[in-house]
């Protein structure tokens, strides 16, 4: 293959010098809040049914949906499943009745079982993605109703749907006084978020300047995605540090964003 039509080719490297801030929760002062400003100032928007050449060679209609979500917990489960009986045989492509038929159990470390949305037979995608030329809609059923009954989709979609590509990590860290705060850090979900498996992924989108195309920086597109993740005072405190920085030139932009 000329490497000008491999799409991966044009990705940039995962490693490269990235800007962060750290600023305390304003609502909560246990929470220490650690932003990747040049994550969240690129142009990354979803091209998804677009530009997105999926990450599975061959299956550019799957996105980034070619394999079940792992659930994160139990208020992750009650909330699809919730979502899941709104949808119909009309608007789901692949519609079942019932938890256990639209999720299966895997493991995410190949030893620990975890359940997730299940796949379509043969390999998949996820038994919620609607084919592009099906007549209740193309792309992720969830997604759908969630627009057709007037709700942001990350109150129906799992959570790992709804958060990537933002990737939050919490821990609870011990300062040098003794004293611990929860470290929240919000960063990119590149291709090391999958894992080891996430280097073989065919296309991924955070690395691509075929996905940092859109006209607000980042931060701005997924206001209620952050406010989900860190609080609506959380949020305002990073949106007012991030226009800031704006403001002030970013020393480390993204390289696959466009020049400011």
């Amino acid at each position: 293959m000329d490497p000008a039509d491999d799409p991966r080719s044009r990705e940039v490297d995962v490693d490269f010098p990235r800007e962060w801030i750290e600023f305390v929760d304003p609502a909560d002062a246990d929470q220490l809040i650690r932003a990747d400003l040049t994550w969240l100032l690129s142009r990354w928007t979803c091209v998804f049914g677009k530009a997105c050449h999926g990450i599975i060679k061959g299956r550019a209609a799957d996105g980034c949906c070619s394999h079940g979500a792992f659930f994160t917990d139990s208020d992750d489960e009650k909330r699809v499943r919730s979502a899941a009986r709104r949808l119909t045989a009309q608007t789901w492509q692949h519609y079942r009745r019932g938890f256990k038929n639209f999720t299966e159990v895997d493991t995410v470390d190949g030893k620990t079982p975890a359940r997730r949305t299940a796949i379509r037979p043969n390999g998949g995608p996820c038994v919620f993605l609607n084919d592009p030329d099906f007549a209740g809609g193309a792309g992720c059923a969830l997604h759908g109703q969630a627009l057709r009954d007037g709700v942001h989709p990350l109150e129906y979609k799992p959570d790992v749907c709804w958060q990537l590509p933002i990737r939050r990590d919490q821990e609870w860290v011990t300062r040098p006084d003794g004293t611990k705060v929860l470290l929240t850090v919000l960063t990119e979900f590149d291709r090391r978020g999958w894992g080891s498996g996430g280097h073989d992924l065919d296309w991924w989108c955070t690395s691509s300047p075929e996905a940092h195309i859109a006209t607000k920086a980042l931060y701005q597109e997924y206001e209620p995605e952050l406010t989900a993740l860190i609080g609506k005072d959380a949020y305002a405190k990073l949106a007012e540090l991030c226009a800031a920085r704006v403001r002030g030139g970013l020393v480390a932009p993204h390289p696959a964003s466009p020049p400011a």
